[in-house]
């Protein structure tokens, strides 16, 4: 009896989640993110498969930037950009590591500098509230972010890590509503499936 309640006690607490999220309109926030997503997806791969085999070998020009700058300028680069707003498009960054000795220890690395920023922006996020002016002109400009983050929490956080939506502001948008860091954590480790599924698209349009 006690485990047939248990089981109905769960149930019903799956239910009122479902449908909580469904009338906050995650789940059309996610199908639409999702949407707009596969579009630039399609044309980033399809443009790095076209630029490899008819403009530039992205074998040479990777080459190229390698010889003339130090793998740790460039990891620096990339840290620098998850960390202030992903000005950089990661795929970029997953191509070159294509290029390398040991690609798929760098993918790795790749992923963890951008897990890094990403705590980078937690605490900036957390560092605005000491700022008056700079908290109130941030809550203005990522309105959207912090409401969403509120109301969905640690999914957005997955939601971020996986999908293109901005993983920083998210992030950002975790520290200026003091979200609990470890959830933070342990949700942003999701960015590391991103940079794996990212990968096997991307190395096998740029073969061996």
């Amino acid at each position: 009896m006690r485990s047939q309640s248990t089981h109905k006690n769960r149930k019903n607490k799956l239910q009122l989640i479902h449908q909580y999220y469904a009338y906050t309109g995650f789940y059309s926030f996610i199908w639409e993110n999702i949407r707009k997503a596969i579009l630039p997806f399609i044309l980033v791969i399809s443009g790095l498969f076209i630029l490899d085999k008819f403009v530039i070998d992205f074998k040479y020009f990777f080459e190229f930037i390698t010889e003339n700058y130090s793998s740790v300028s460039l990891f620096s680069l990339f840290f620098a950009s998850e960390s202030f707003l992903g000005l950089i498009p990661p795929e970029l960054f997953i191509a070159w590591v294509k290029t390398l000795d040991n690609p798929f220890m760098y993918l790795s690395l790749l992923a963890l500098l951008s897990y890094l920023g990403g705590c980078v922006s937690y605490f900036i996020g957390k560092s605005i509230l000491t700022i008056p002016k700079v908290q109130a002109a941030m809550k203005s400009k990522m309105a959207k972010h912090i409401s969403n983050i509120r109301k969905w929490g640690g999914f957005l956080i997955i939601v971020g890590a996986l999908l293109p939506i901005p993983f920083s502001m998210v992030s950002i948008a975790s520290g200026i509503i003091n979200y609990d860091f470890k959830k933070y954590l342990m949700f942003g480790l999701f960015r590391f499936l991103r940079f794996y599924l990212y990968a096997l698209a991307i190395f096998s349009l740029m073969g061996s």
